[in-house]
């Protein structure tokens, strides 16, 4: 019978000393096409848009990756009207770093 997973697993493989494949037990389609989705969306923009993504979140107050995650995330660009979105997104991020940069 198989083991239940923890209250706080992800379903994702462990990550300590695992000897096994990248995908753990599960479907490895299932792991690779999220892997070619995650690279497909956070593919490097051309220079014109990623200014226009920078120059945007701070207007807005926030990082890069945090305005183009809700970009990604929400499928809008966040506006200066978007305060409860933005104050939201602002008060997740206390207590974690985003870039190594900060």
């Amino acid at each position: 019978m198989p083991r239940r997973p923890k209250r706080s697993h992800n379903g994702g493989p462990p990550l300590d000393d695992y000897k096994g494949p990248p995908w753990g037990k599960g479907d490895p389609y299932i792991f690779l096409a999220w892997q070619a989705a995650h690279a497909k969306a956070w593919k490097a923009p051309s220079r014109d848009v990623m200014l226009m993504r920078v120059d945007k979140a701070e207007r807005l107050g926030l990082t890069y990756e945090e305005y183009t995650l809700e970009f990604l995330e929400r499928g809008r660009h966040l506006q200066e009207e978007d305060t409860e979105r933005i104050a939201a997104i602002k008060a997740a991020r206390k207590g974690k770093r985003f870039s190594a940069f900060d």
